[in-house]
């Protein structure tokens, strides 16, 4: 047994349902997304990180025409992170978010990913990778926004594990949410997205910066004071092939890791009671 229940997101706070609960196919219909408005609007407003990634192809998962979940798979910040599958990013993707709400079962989850691997595997796709963040975070006043994950529902669906990615540190919003490296970036480069990065940190308390200013010293400035820093050991990095020849070609599994601290949380979920109050 893994754990006793599985990790479900609305609104970007985690909840949690009981392990094993049976999901009944005939309610629910996996599709492609063809465009990414409606993925990104469902993303941002329930995945814990509140972004979007650089979508190759996007799946929801609909109940009654109502959609409950949504899986992106996305071209990794690194494309070397993925030479371990034959033909690299060139036929291999990363699972960048993947959500579903907290009524959906359990078991949800494993079964929208084989509806998403079917059809990525008939497209071309060779292998998929994804990470779990096991490292919890907090708002700035204390409150757990993000309790962390092992990567439960990835094992369920026998996943290769090939340990964690490298450690970093984190720049943390007062709400939580990360201020990535790559959004750093493009602030400093002035790239695509840079009015969206420098907005982050404007309304977390940073001066607005005058037309023209010399944006790297304006960061310099402003992030260490409007975020807090936090050490990251790294990811837990995930493995799948999609074609016999190509799980044969995968590195051997390491045992899967697990997190006993992780079930007080889990049964104060399932008692009511939030996991960040415990």
């Amino acid at each position: 047994m893994l754990t006793s229940c599985v990790q479900r997101w609305s609104g970007r706070r985690a909840s949690y349902r009981p392990a094993g609960e049976p999901i009944r196919a005939s309610d629910y219909e996996v599709a492609p997304l063809a465009r990414d408005t409606e993925a990104r609007a469902f993303v941002e407003e329930h995945h814990y990180s509140g972004s979007y990634p650089a979508a190759r192809w996007r799946f929801g998962l609909h109940r009654r025409g109502q959609l409950v979940g949504v899986a992106v798979f996305s071209q990794p910040v690194n494309d070397k992170s993925l030479a371990v599958f034959p033909g690299g990013a060139a036929s291999a993707v990363e699972l960048g978010r993947f959500v579903l709400l907290d009524d959906v079962p359990a078991n949800g989850e494993t079964w929208f990913l084989a509806r998403a691997f079917e059809v990525l595997a008939r497209d071309g796709v060779v292998g998929v990778q994804s990470f779990a963040d096991p490292e919890p975070r907090t708002t700035a006043s204390g409150e757990v926004v993000f309790p962390g994950h092992v990567g439960t529902i990835y094992q369920a669906h026998n996943a290769v594990y090939r340990g964690r990615a490298t450690p970093r540190t984190l720049h943390l919003l007062p709400d939580g949410t990360v201020f990535s490296a790559r959004a750093a970036q493009k602030v400093r480069a002035r790239e695509q997205g840079w009015r969206y990065a420098v907005a982050q940190l404007v309304e977390s308390g940073a001066q607005q910066p005058a037309p023209g200013e010399d944006l790297r010293g304006w960061l310099r400035e402003w992030l260490p004071r409007v975020t807090r820093r936090q050490r990251h050991r790294g990811n837990h990095r995930y493995l799948w092939g999609l074609r016999p020849a190509v799980r044969r070609h995968l590195p051997p599994s390491l045992p899967y890791p697990k997190w006993e601290v992780r079930l007080v949380s889990e049964r104060a979920a399932l008692s009511g009671r939030s996991p960040g109050n415990v």
